[in-house]
């Protein structure tokens, strides 16, 4: 039989787990907090103004061109979207299946999906080069006579599929917050900080009743969410597989972007953890190196699987017998951009194949540093996804390079500036670990009549 370790190290009681996860909320903000959360603000400021330059000039100071009319605002966009599922898995799907490891990671997962989410729903609106008109995308009684959305265009599916996805995905977040809020407006020695809380915990008292209509609510809600980590990135897909374009036109998109989806939320999960880990150090009681090995594991083996995915596009290619088909999978590799490509597969299927040996698995400088390889690799492969199958066209005379601009450096970097503003802003006023879901599991693993 093989023996379970514990979830929770060190001598912990129940009271101690309440005050080492309302700490950083309670305190005040530590030196390295504040200078994160400058740098953050600062790339954030320098994202909104070159933001409303491109808005203010127009379209054409980013790369996009003819033949390449999707550029860094469409990648980036799938990019963050793709961030996003590991939050909804760890949460929604791992509890239906009562996996515990979940508990001190779920919290933080589930806030850097909605803030991930968050920022990839700007570039959408950015690309359209006209976002006060964006409200067209919208299906709503409107006075322009005829005029509807494309209910056949996948472009729009994917406001529904994205929409959904972060109305469930807040809701989520929020009702798994309510006890903590409770507690957190207990302990407020401010009135004002005992109101805010009060608030936002919706008149939480802890009573069986409450409970009872939590974890049904919680349930429900893991279920409706379920699905959705899988719908989502499928929609995605779409937005490629559906048109008649070489090196788009393919049935394995679908299951290709969840896997990749998975993988990279994974990785960036990993990045996460590993900086909160160093920021309180208190938490490393509760997100443990056998959390992170569990997680490294996930992401070797979604490697692998977008791995074979990478081999399969190019034997179906080779299978069709279709000459423009395999043209463009041979020009990934070996044509002008093929230092993309094989940076993608580097990083996203050589490097990740470290976590076989159980040093990479439980060291905390060598995941992080995989992981930030793991969301270079999958920014790339969506790059090379949508740049090398525009920029050679069905025309020798249409073909062109996609010229990359200092602005679109400026909004891929700054989309990192708002996302971490967001996320050290929730480090400081919600508790990072669930206090309510860590409680239940303070003894599994150990002992009996150990403490």
């Amino acid at each position: 039989m093989i023996e379970r370790r514990p979830l929770v190290l060190g001598d912990k009681t129940y009271k101690d787990i309440t005050d080492d996860i309302c700490a950083p909320v309670e305190v005040l903000p530590s030196k390295g907090w504040i200078l994160l959360f400058t740098g953050a603000v600062s790339l954030f400021a320098f994202y909104l103004t070159h933001m409303g330059i491109i808005l203010g000039t127009g379209m054409g100071l980013m790369g996009t061109n003819h033949p390449v009319g999707w550029g860094t605002d469409i990648v980036t966009f799938v990019f963050w979207i793709g961030i996003g599922h590991a939050g909804t898995l760890i949460s929604a799907i791992l509890f239906l299946f009562r996996q515990k490891w979940r508990t001190s990671v779920a919290r933080t997962a589930e806030a850097m999906t909605v803030f991930a989410v968050f920022t990839a729903g700007l570039f959408p609106l950015i690309h359209t080069g006209r976002p006060w008109l964006d409200f067209w995308l919208l299906p709503y009684p409107n006075q322009r006579g005829p005029l509807w959305v494309n209910f056949r265009s996948p472009l729009l599916w994917d406001v529904f599929a994205v929409s959904t996805y972060t109305t469930v995905s807040i809701v989520f977040w929020y009702v798994g917050l309510i006890p903590d809020f409770a507690t957190l407006r207990d302990r407020a020695k401010n009135k004002i900080r005992k109101l805010v809380y009060g608030v936002l915990s919706l008149g939480w008292r802890g009573t069986t009743r409450n409970w009872s209509h939590y974890e049904i609510v919680y349930m429900l809600l893991a279920g409706l969410a379920t699905p959705l980590v899988l719908s989502v990135h499928t929609i995605v897909s779409f937005d490629f597989a559906v048109s008649g374009l070489p090196g788009w036109h393919t049935t394995i998109f679908p299951p290709y972007f969840v896997a990749g989806a998975i993988f990279s939320g994974f990785g960036m999960v990993i990045t996460l953890m590993v900086l909160v880990r160093a920021a309180y150090p208190a938490f490393k009681d509760y997100i443990t190196i056998d959390h992170m090995e569990v997680m490294n594991k996930i992401i070797m083996t979604t490697g692998m699987m977008v791995g074979y995915a990478y081999a399969s596009e190019f034997f179906i290619a080779w299978y069709s017998g279709v000459e423009v088909e395999q043209y463009a999978f041979i020009n990934r590799a070996t044509g002008p951009y093929w230092w993309s490509y094989w940076i993608m597969v580097t990083c996203n299927v050589v490097i990740p194949q470290l976590f076989w040996f159980k040093f990479f698995r439980r060291n905390i400088t060598a995941m992080f540093i995989i992981s930030i390889f793991v969301n270079i690799g999958m920014w790339f492969e969506r790059f090379v996804i949508t740049v090398t199958s525009l920029h050679r066209d069905f025309l020798p005379s249409n073909w062109g390079m996609y010229e990359w601009s200092w602005f679109d450096t400026a909004i891929l970097c700054g989309s990192f500036g708002m996302f971490f503003t967001l996320f050290l802003g929730y480090l400081r006023v919600f508790p990072a670990i669930s206090i309510a879901e860590v409680k239940p599991v303070l003894y599994v693993g150990k002992k009996k009549g150990e403490h």
